[in-house]
């Protein structure tokens, strides 16, 4: 479609131009040209004009000649029937005539199929049977079918084909009524502060549903506000084909200016103002903070004081200004000492809030040592500063801390204190001297101490120190061995059996073990029926010396030395139980309950419960017995008639006797 841009004047004379086609794909190209001459417009020619409709004539069949078939010349490919969208009408409107050749010797039918005719949308397109006149009946809408593809029929009355069908395709010409659509209508985009021209920040994106390929669908961007207009009313640019948003000057500085809001047109027909038509959004651009700033120290000087003796106090607050944005790692504030601590007694650690450095103190202060520290501390930010910066990374400062003498505890030396001491002292005995000292060397001291366990000194103002006194006592040979089991058995021959014995001291090594074992010379029945045999340092065995000794019990004096310096003897009395042995070497006598262990008591309370248990059978037996006669006596006082068994069970068949007699007792 060809139109008039603007006014301008015609000559009368013809003026003439070309027009140029080319194929996106096959880079195929056409030229056409296009006459304009003045001519009046008479009413009865523009009624002459609508009158002048396109005919569209069937192609003729292929016929043979001389034997071959022919292609007739009229056998050729129908053009696009071109139809402009929202065509005011009136309606129907008449589009083209389609005819046969035919009708002069045939009464023929016309019809058209496809979709906009007979198949949805239906009823777009009709077409009259008789004159065979195409007509649309209503205004097109290129957005929503752009291309309508029919075919033209033509039969006899009897509905026979005459003709092949033919295809008829209408394109629905774009015609620009509908404005460009931004995607969103508020963008939101970020550039950092500092960005050099050219910086690419965000790209906005309209749409048009005209067609793309035409200039009613073809879109052109550009700026139309810039809010704030500071440092430049002309900060951004906008490429006006594809809506990438750049920088064009320098100077963004977030901390001046935090955001920027463009107003953005998108208007087709290639950005024509007077053709086109437009649409608006808007660009938030965000200007993104870089460390640009370093943090300020807000003093050259800052004091604090801290009791000496005291940790994980804080000791004085350090306060920084820093122009970048607050809780970011640009603003974040890192601090360290620098010098006046070699000692590390002090750490610094930012609070993340406030963003303050909070000095500490890790390490206990003496103030008799040192009463004062000057450090010099720095601070920066947890990332560098941006490239071209010229302030210095960092700031600098100094801390005076006074460190305040507080009263604090004496304490002994060394502590704890450790002394042996044999045993078996006498009360009175002089110990040890135990020495308290005062750290503090400029307070007046006044020490006095009490022992509780601990030793402790106090003083005015009363503090008091701690100190342990350790006392080892060192054993001494003072404790004489003895034979361990008091009380033995072993059968009246020599085997199988023997006794085993050990020793008892009270005393410690090198006092007690190892031990000697012997027998007196005294009486001689002794070493005459024993002998005793030293296994070890500890152990001994005793066994029968003579082939049989009578079953009784017999006391063996056995003499036990342990290894003391000097060492220490002592006569101790095994009880021996002599007895009558079974072939495994077991006693088979009655009085072996008390060789093995169990005294006479133990004996007397077992036969004691035996006798309980015998009596409480005697008494549940005379209670059964007397229970029967009371159940005898009862069944006598009752009525025959009124029996007990009748009132609790009801028997169906009859009987009675011992029998029943048995089964209600149990029922009851």
């Amino acid at each position: 479609m060809v139109y008039a841009v603007r006014s301008f004047p015609l000559s009368s004379e013809r003026s003439k131009f070309l027009i140029y086609a080319q194929d996106k794909e096959t880079q195929e190209k056409w030229q056409v040209a296009v006459k304009l001459s003045l001519k009046p417009t008479l009413p009865e020619d523009s009624v002459k004009e609508s009158r002048e409709i396109e005919e569209i004539v069937f192609p003729r069949q292929l016929t043979k000649h001389n034997g071959y078939l022919q292609r007739q010349k009229r056998d050729w490919v129908i053009p696009p029937i071109n139809l402009p969208e929202n065509s005011r009408g009136p309606f129907p409107q008449e589009l083209v005539r389609i005819r046969s050749d035919r009708d002069k010797n045939l009464s023929l039918r016309y019809s058209v199929t496809g979709p906009g005719a007979d198949q949805p949308p239906t009823g777009i397109f009709i077409i009259n049977p008789i004159s065979g006149q195409l007509s649309v009946t209503k205004p097109l809408d290129r957005e929503l079918i752009a291309r309508f593809h029919l075919r033209a029929h033509a039969v006899d009355i009897n509905g026979n084909q005459v003709e092949n069908p033919i295809d008829i395709v209408i394109n629905v010409i774009d015609m620009n009524d509908n404005r460009p659509e931004f995607l969103h209508q508020v963008w939101n985009g970020t550039v950092p502060e500092g960005s050099k021209p050219g910086t690419y920040v965000m790209t906005v994106t309209a749409i048009d549903a005209d067609d793309p390929n035409a200039l009613n669908g073809m879109l052109r961007y550009r700026i139309l506000s810039q809010a704030p207009s500071s440092p430049s009313p002309n900060m951004f640019t906008i490429n006006n084909e594809t809506g990438d948003i750049i920088t064009v000057a320098a100077g963004l500085d977030r901390e001046k200016v935090q955001q920027y809001t463009l107003i953005i047109q998108a208007t087709d027909m290639e950005g024509n103002p007077t053709y086109g038509l437009s649409n608006t959004a808007t660009a938030v651009i965000t200007v993104t903070d870089v460390n640009d700033n370093p943090p300020e120290f807000t003093a050259m000087t800052f004091y604090g004081e801290v009791p000496e003796n005291r940790v994980d106090i804080i000791v004085a607050n350090l306060t920084v200004t820093d122009k970048d944005q607050p809780h970011t790692p640009a603003w974040n504030a890192v601090y360290r000492i620098s010098g006046g601590d070699p000692a590390g007694r002090f750490a610094i650690q930012t609070d993340p809030n406030s963003n303050d450095g909070l000095v500490t103190v890790v390490k206990p202060i003496d103030f008799e040592t040192n009463r004062m520290y000057v450090l010099t501390v720095a601070a920066e930010n947890q990332v560098p500063l941006a490239k071209g910066i010229q302030h210095p990374p960092q700031s600098t400062a100094t801390v005076s801390v006074t460190v305040i003498d507080v009263n604090e505890n004496p304490y002994f030396a060394p502590n704890p204190k450790i002394i042996r001491q044999e045993e078996g002292l006498h009360a009175g005995t002089m110990l040890t001297t135990f020495t308290a000292q005062d750290p503090d060397r400029y307070m007046q001291q006044n020490i006095r101490g009490k022992q509780a366990g601990n030793l402790e000194f106090h003083r005015i103002p009363p503090m008091s120190g701690t100190g342990t006194l350790q006392i080892y006592l060192l054993d001494i040979n003072d404790n004489a061995p003895q034979v361990l089991p008091q009380e033995a058995e072993t059968c009246e021959t020599p085997d199988p059996n023997s006794i085993n014995i050990t020793a008892l001291d009270y005393d410690i090594d090198p006092n007690a073990g190892p031990f000697a074992f012997d027998l007196p010379l005294s009486p001689v029945t002794i070493k005459r029926n024993w002998t005793i045999t030293r296994l070890n340092g500890d152990f001994a065995q005793l066994n029968l010396k003579i082939k049989f000794l009578e079953a009784g019990i017999y006391e063996v004096p056995i003499i036990i030395t342990d290894s003391g310096n000097p060492p220490k003897s002592n006569i101790s009395i095994l009880r021996v139980k002599v007895c009558q042995c079974d072939s495994n070497g077991d006693c088979t006598d009655v009085d072996r309950i008390v060789g093995a262990g169990l005294g006479t008591g133990a004996i007397i309370a077992i036969l004691l419960c035996i006798i309980i248990l015998l009596i409480l059978v005697l008494m549940f037996v005379v209670w059964m017995k007397r229970r029967d006669k009371e159940r005898q006596a009862k069944q006598l006082l009752i009525d025959p008639e009124d029996d007990v068994r009748d009132n609790i069970l009801k028997y169906d068949e009859e009987g009675g006797g011992e029998e029943d007699q048995v089964s209600n007792v149990l029922n009851l």
